[in-house]
């Protein structure tokens, strides 16, 4: 049964929004500027542009893996900063070409659920389940530990490393 509280703090629009919806969590390459930028890779194909939400964090850690990063998951505290889009479902499609993604296939993303925190409010909300591509543990290699917590921050700040 709907609680009527939520009804009236959405309103039907808002509800029919934030249940009907995808969103995903971008913390790396995706992101607007960066080399995979989710916006352009979607003009490029004639797909619906995914709509920015907010700013927000998922618990985990970044490696560097030279020309892009990864996520861990951990449940020490640590967070990881990105963004949250909502995203048509074709989307979906592309993001997991461009992280290489095949379901049931051993990859290094993966795709998963996680509950974003934002970092402010959407409908009175500040968390929002997302979709989110971690990389597998098992796939880290010679991956560098990333102290801090925003990819584009530490990729702006440190040497660029040697490349072909």
């Amino acid at each position: 049964m709907l609680d009527v509280g939520v009804l009236g703090v959405l309103g039907l629009n808002g509800l029919k929004n934030r249940f009907m919806s995808i969103y995903v969590f971008i913390y790396g390459t995706l992101r607007a500027g960066e080399i995979n930028d989710l916006a352009q890779a979607a003009a490029r194909r004639g797909l619906p542009a995914a709509q920015w939400v907010a700013r927000a964090t998922v618990p985990g850690m970044l490696v560097d893996f030279g020309q892009w990063p990864g996520l861990i998951p951990v449940a020490d505290g640590r967070r990881v900063r990105g963004d949250v889009y909502r995203v048509d479902p074709a989307l979906i499609a592309l993001m997991d070409e461009i992280e290489e993604y095949v379901p049931g296939q051993p990859c290094c993303f993966v795709r998963h659920q996680i509950t974003a925190r934002l970092e402010a409010p959407l409908d009175g909300a500040l968390d929002l389940p997302c979709q989110y591509y971690p990389i597998d543990p098992a796939h880290r290699a010679s991956a560098v530990d990333i102290a801090q917590d925003d990819w584009i921050a530490y990729r702006q700040a440190r040497p660029a490393p040697p490349g072909p």
